[in-house]
């Protein structure tokens, strides 16, 4: 297959590229899978409980990022590959639908965790594949690429051992604990098979589509924020509409606008940049791994525990049972809310170095101070707590702003003129051809 060419109905993508509709409708599926996560995780406020489903989301992110590696690759929504596409879809819907039972095997129905184990299979196996038939024209390539086929078999291995022996062998939390290694050790794999990246042949052909990418599924997991903070119990409809149940909205909408702003005002814009100015493929794709495959499930991550911490809090504030103010956070949901801020803050922190070498000084002083502020939102009510979060979120990221204004000014006008570049080009080409 040439640059730009076709091989039975898969075309090569290229290095001016963007996301497909056909990316942006898998996307869909991240939405219901992030809200699981979250809704499974709501129900089962332990330490163990959140290993447990932040391992999940690790798994889940590792589908994610290898449909993008596919959409850097080809183009998805040319020849065979929708239909390819729609069957991965489906796997990962599969996947998702079986997420709270992915632990515990329940009677009565099928057997959670190895359902979740066949779809997780059917989501790598059906990436894989495509990797496989792109190379098959260049021996050396296909001989490489089809070991891509081997950690997914591997993880998969693990995770039906881990749904078939240890409750065979174990009780109680001996059991637990066996399943969760297997996890772990299925995860290990999969990321650890990333560090081969040198060796593939794989390279970002597309900046601009990477960067993009990754930036529409932190718009999905901020959007799973807000969805977090509205959903509650069925019984919430008939509850009056209260001030302090809007005031909770917006506190929970400007903390997610704070988040926003930190990533998409200038890092975003500049990472892209960066990504764009490297040249040397290899040198290429170990940063846009570094970067965005690893640094950016901790972004994800620490959007779901805010959401998290967010959790039904509009609804206690039309409870007219709750007080004006609401109750103290429990300690999980305080630590949830606030931690997930702090993750979040501290990936944009490691991102600025590595990709702008930009220090974040602002950004380090407001993590350190929402760690001196929990114990302090802990003995508040659950509203002077949000209120709390949104106003050192704000100062943090306000603060960093100001700090960044030479180089955001750079960044931004570099941005603007490509844009308009485009759109000249684009308009150009169809006044000639439309």
């Amino acid at each position: 297959m040439g640059e730009g060419g076709e091989l039975r109905g898969v075309q090569r993508s290229a290095p001016g590229s963007r996301a497909t509709r056909l990316e942006l409708f898998y996307d869909l599926i991240f939405v219901f899978a992030f809200l699981n996560v979250t809704t499974v995780t709501a129900g089962n406020p332990t330490g163990r409980g959140l290993v447990q489903y932040l391992v999940v989301l690790a798994l889940l992110w590792w589908c994610w990022t290898g449909f993008a590696v596919l959409g850097n690759l080809v183009r998805t929504d040319q020849g065979i590959v929708p239909l390819v596409g729609f069957a991965t879809m489906a796997a990962a819907f599969v996947l998702a639908l079986s997420l709270p039972k992915a632990f515990v095997d329940r009677p009565g129905g099928l057997s959670g965790p190895l359902v979740f184990a066949a779809g997780y299979f059917l989501v790598r196996i059906s990436e894989t594949s495509i990797f496989i038939w792109a190379g098959r024209r260049n021996r050396d390539l296909r001989r490489r690429w089809r070991l891509f086929a081997l950690p997914p078999l591997l993880a998969t291995s693990l995770l039906v051992v881990a749904a078939l022996l240890p409750q065979r062998l174990f009780d109680g939390t001996a059991e637990g604990v066996t399943r969760l290694a297997f996890w772990l050790a299925a995860l290990a794999v999969e990321y650890a098979a990333g560090f081969t990246v040198r060796g593939t042949g794989w390279t970002v052909l597309s900046a601009g589509h990477w960067a993009e990418r990754h930036g529409q599924i932190v718009l999905v997991a901020l959007g799973e924020a807000i969805i977090a903070l509205g959903f509650a119990p069925s019984g919430s409809a008939a509850l009056p509409l209260t001030w302090p149940a809007l005031i909770a909205a917006v506190l929970g909408v400007a903390v997610a606008a704070a988040l926003w702003w930190a990533y998409f005002d200038t890092l975003a814009l500049g990472m892209e940049q960066t990504l764009h100015r490297t040249r040397d493929p290899a040198t290429r794709a170990a940063l846009a791994r570094d970067a965005y495959t690893y640094l950016h499930l901790p972004v994800i991550a620490g959007v779901i525990l805010f959401a998290l911490g967010l959790k039904g809090l509009i609804h206690e504030g039309a409870d007219v049972s709750t007080p004006s103010w609401g109750v103290p956070l429990p300690s999980f949901d305080l630590l949830a809310l606030y931690g997930g801020v702090a993750l979040y803050l501290l990936t944009l922190i490691v991102l600025g170095r590595k990709m702008l070498a930009a220090p974040r000084w602002p950004t380090i002083g407001g993590i350190l101070l929402l760690l001196v502020l929990v114990p302090v939102a802990g003995s508040l009510p659950e509203l002077s707590a949000l209120t709390m979060l949104a106003v050192a979120t704000w100062l943090a990221v306000g603060a960093q702003t100001i700090v960044d204004a030479q180089r955001r000014r750079g960044v931004r006008e570099v941005a603007l003129a490509e844009q308009l570049a485009v759109e000249e080009d684009q308009t150009r080409w169809r006044g000639h051809h439309l």
